[in-house]
C-alpha cells in the first residue's frame, strides 16, 4: 500500500471512530478529542487515556490503551484496519477497552 492510500484510509478510519465515539460519550463519561492527527479518548472520573494514531512508515494505526498497545494492520477486504492476530476491528478494539475502563458495555 502506497502512502497516499495509507493516509487516506487512516484518515477516514480515524474520523469515523472520533464521530462514533463523540455519539457516544453524550452518553458516557468520556471524552474524544483529535489533534495533530491522533485520536484521544479521557474519562471522566479516571486518569485513564487512550490514543490512537496512525504510523505512515509501517502503514498501521496503533493504540495505546490500559497499558498495552496494538498495531492494527489494513484489511483491503474488509475495509477496516484490524488485529492481525483476532480479525478484530478498530472499533471493536476501542469499544471493548471503554467498555472495561466504565465497566458497561459501550458499542462503537
Amino acid at each position: 500500500m502506497d502512502e497516499a492510500v495509507f493516509r487516506q484510509a487512516a484518515d477516514g478510519a480515524l474520523e469515523s471512530l472520533f464521530k462514533s465515539l463523540t455519539r457516544a460519550g453524550e452518553s458516557y463519561e468520556f471524552d474524544a478529542d483529535m489533534n495533530n492527527g491522533a485520536l484521544t479518548v479521557e474519562f471522566e472520573d479516571s486518569a485513564a487515556k487512550f490514543v490512537v494514531s496512525p504510523n505512515t512508515p509501517v502503514r498501521q494505526i496503533w493504540v495505546s490503551a490500559h497499558s498495552r498497545s496494538f498495531k492494527l494492520d489494513w484489511n483491503q477486504a474488509a475495509g477496516a484496519f484490524e488485529l492481525a492476530a483476532s480479525g478484530q476491528t478498530l472499533a471493536g478494539l476501542i469499544g471493548e477497552h471503554i467498555s472495561t475502563e466504565l465497566g458497561e458495555e459501550v458499542s462503537l
